[in-house]
């Protein structure tokens, strides 16, 4: 009696890490664009914002977290959680200096 798993690997193609890789590249020269320009108290949102983005990117594709178990998928998003609380913490001390 053969003993078939549902946890078969998903490997996307190299096609879609050149895509991934590529808009990682974009992504940086727009950060780099929004730093030299002037947008008031949006401009570290704009940043954090690009960040984010380039984040979930490297999370779902390059760590392949789309493939892993829920369990795993829960312990990054209570680390992400914890970082977002972070953030807001470090922001509403920012903004009453």
């Amino acid at each position: 009696m053969e003993n078939h798993s549902h946890s078969e690997k998903h490997t996307p193609h190299y096609g879609i890490y050149i895509i991934v890789w590529l808009a990682l590249l974009i992504l940086t020269g727009v950060t780099v664009a929004v730093a030299g320009i002037d947008f008031g108290g949006l401009t570290v949102a704009t940043a954090l914002l690009i960040a984010s983005i380039k984040s979930y990117l490297v999370l779902t594709i390059f760590m392949h977290l789309k493939s892993e178990s829920k369990v795993f998928s829960i312990f990054v998003g209570v680390a992400l959680l914890f970082l977002l609380i972070s953030f807001v913490l470090l922001f509403a001390d920012y903004s009453f200096m």
